[in-house]
């Protein structure tokens, strides 16, 4: 069998319906559930992935998300990793793909990766934008990363949902990560949009790593500054 019919083999009915309830608008959703998905991107890295990356066919949903695992795992040069990420962007349009394809990078990717995401923070397209918030939250919330971190964060003027809700998902992280300096930038000028700041607050408030004594002082910081 190829990749489609493998594909095609290991859909579920059920998660289909379930995946698409979360993902309104998606089309040509299979239905193959993560675990399976990694399982064969890891085996065709094993293999000839080039190869598979040149001919891949994107038709459904789990084919291109395929696609971003195979460009995840692949053992290849930190420039290549970056070009072939450049040119899986454009293909991601839902906060699905997006999510998938943001990982936990290698050590000798951390850098490159940071160059390579920041003007993305200030990018047209909503999932560019998801891309580098969450791709930022995942690795960058370090303490030399972070006050540049959330300048990025507080920089973002796109009006997609999705691109706003990494952002403030990414606040919510950096605020786990040293709410110190985190709640001190949200006290200042942080530069969040009335929406961003307010859903910022919100994430952070949910979060099970926040103390009570943090929750009091988010509140506090809700009803005292209107961004």
């Amino acid at each position: 069998m190829n990749i489609r019919e493998r594909l095609l083999a290991l859909g579920e009915p059920a998660y289909r319906d379930f995946s698409a309830s979360l993902l309104p608008g998606v089309e040509h959703i299979i239905g193959v559930r993560l675990p399976a998905l990694r399982r064969l991107a890891r085996e065709i890295v094993r293999g000839d992935w080039r190869a598979y990356l040149r001919s891949a066919e994107e038709y459904y949903f789990e084919e291109r998300m395929l696609q971003g695992m195979v460009i995840g795992y692949a053992p290849c040069p930190v420039d290549e990793f970056l070009s072939l990420t450049a040119a899986h962007l454009p293909k991601i349009d839902n906060w699905s793909l997006c999510d998938s394809f943001c990982r936990r990078l290698r050590p000798a990717e951390r850098e490159p990766m940071w160059h390579f995401i920041e003007p993305l923070f200030l990018a047209d397209g909503e999932y560019e934008v998801r891309f580098a918030a969450v791709t930022g939250l995942n690795n960058f919330t370090d303490g030399e990363h972070l006050d540049a971190l959330l300048r990025h964060l507080g920089s973002v003027r796109h009006e997609g949902y999705y691109a706003r809700m990494a952002v403030a998902w990414a606040v919510s992280v950096c605020y786990a990560a040293d709410p110190e300096r985190t709640g001190a930038w949200l006290a200042g000028e942080s530069g969040l949009p009335a929406w961003s700041f307010r859903m910022s607050l919100r994430k952070i408030l949910e979060s099970r790593r926040t103390t009570p004594e943090q929750r009091a002082e988010i509140r506090r910081l809700g009803t005292l500054h209107h961004p």
